[in-house]
């Protein structure tokens, strides 16, 4: 059987670094399986989902160099959930309730003052036809919950029944179904919770493994219970350690925090995110890989820790910085003749390989261009001795080739001449030249210049 994964986000918001984490923990996982990877749109919530997130997630996909094998909507299926629900309501597994969420929660409390579990008491199973029919007729329209199998003979007895499974990430794990309350399926207006489409469709694509973050562990228990109503073996389930943000935090969609879609803005890397995505929160050390055949090498699902791993952005600077100072000049030429390089100028793969160490972005190369081609920065100034060693420094410009000897040459002559060292000797000149106490290799940063320019820069 082939392996075949899901990743099935609601496109309803960006997804952000969090969401990423678990499409390439399923994306790896079947790249190391020779298996299938499906892209899965859960929006079946008409209200809040729209096209341009979807959209915008396959987009930050593809950003990332996940291609999926197949692309489905749950829109587009909602004939096969209603089979399913008719199938389970004529196996008396799917039952109709009208109780409002006041009258619920007043149940929940009086279980807690009688010390029993706050879970649903089933009264909705007593109801007799008649009792239904006037509810309908008086405007309750039902929600549906699905009987859980923990029971022997009567529903109102139930028994502690586990559920076990060996999680791809986790070990062995187990829930009680007792300790829980059948679940509600569909809502009063007829929509869909995600969970029966989830599993109707888990088992028409032929998941063979689940893998998610490890706030549905709960859920597991429930869902393999569906699956065997259904008729069906349930799949694998791994479920993997969740992301926070630095401070600890729950990532949302609705905030936009660390969305891929403003950290590809941002002009990060695509492998610097996917690293710190996968790696972090693992015992496999954390580093840049230089593509996704490396990373796929690198990751083990089984190393997966099970506590929460913060993402932290400092990380991914260090991260973004590893693979920028390796980028090639063809592999930036695009991006930086948008972000203002004139990239058919005879100097421009010179000076990218030049700045590329000193920069943690590809567009922060801009930034350096006009003061090569143009004029210096005005990020810091000369005055008193080290103005005066400036200007008397250039008049021993050495002759001879404009090349990386130059600078050497040059500062032992200025050396020579002043009686200074060490960053008195070089800094006044590295101003003067660029306007900027920081900044590339001046034996660099010399031939780019000319001997022309270098002395018009004479301050």
């Amino acid at each position: 059987m082939t392996v075949t994964v899901r990743f099935a986000p609601s496109p309803t918001g960006h997804i952000h670094i969090g969401n990423v984490r678990t499409a390439l923990f399923n994306w790896l996982f079947a790249r190391q399986n020779d298996g299938a990877f499906i892209l899965r749109f859960d929006d079946t919530d008409t209200a809040r989902s729209k096209a341009e997130y979807a959209e915008q997630i396959e987009r930050d996909l593809r950003w990332l160099g996940v291609d999926p094998d197949r692309i489905a909507y749950q829109s587009q299926r909602m004939d096969a959930y209603d089979k399913a629900a008719q199938a389970l309501k004529d196996a008396g597994l799917l039952y109709p309730c009208y109780e409002t969420p006041d009258e619920l929660e007043r149940r929940r409390k009086i279980r807690l003052t009688r010390k029993l579990p706050p879970v649903y008491g089933r009264e909705a199973l007593r109801l007799t036809d008649a009792e239904k029919a006037d509810l309908e007729a008086r405007g309750h329209a039902p929600h549906w919950r699905f009987l859980l199998p923990n029971f022997a003979d009567d529903p109102f007895a139930p028994k502690r029944t586990d559920v076990r499974w060996s999680d791809a990430v986790r070990g062995e794990q187990s829930v009680d179904l007792a300790s829980m309350s059948d679940p509600v399926l569909i809502r009063g207006d007829g929509t869909y919770l995600y969970t029966l489409p989830s599993v109707v469709d888990d088992i028409e694509m032929g998941v063979t493994h689940v893998i998610r973050g490890d706030d549905h562990v709960t859920n597991t228990g429930v869902q393999m219970a569906i699956f065997r109503a259904l008729g069906a073996e349930p799949p694998a389930f791994g479920h993997h350690n969740l992301l926070t943000t630095a401070s600890g935090e729950g990532l949302s969609k609705r905030s936009g925090a660390l969305s891929i879609k403003s950290l590809a803005e941002a002009g990060y890397e695509p492998m610097a995110v996917a690293s710190l995505a996968v790696l972090t929160g693992s015992s496999t050390a954390i580093s840049a890989m230089a593509d996704m055949e490396a990373l796929t090498g690198a990751f083990d699902i089984t190393a997966t820790t099970k506590s929460a791993a913060r993402f932290d952005p400092a990380d991914l600077d260090g991260l973004n910085q590893t693979l920028v100072h390796d980028l090639p000049f063809d592999a930036v030429r695009t991006r930086l003749g948008d972000a203002g390089v004139d990239v058919d100028d005879p100097r421009a793969e010179a000076f990218w390989v030049m700045i590329r160490s000193n920069v943690k972005k590809v567009a922060d190369a801009a930034d350096w261009w006009p003061v090569i081609t143009d004029r210096p920065a005005k990020d810091a100034a000369l005055d008193g001795d080290d103005l005066a060693y400036a200007r008397a420094a250039f008049d021993c410009l050495p002759e001879g080739a404009v090349d990386a000897t130059l600078w050497k040459r040059w500062t032992e002559a200025a050396k020579a001449q002043s009686g200074r060292k060490g960053r008195a000797l070089f800094m006044p000149l590295r101003i003067a030249l660029t306007g900027r106490a920081w900044g590339p290799d001046l034996s660099d940063l010399l031939p780019l210049l000319g001997r022309e320019e270098i002395l018009r820069r004479r301050p």
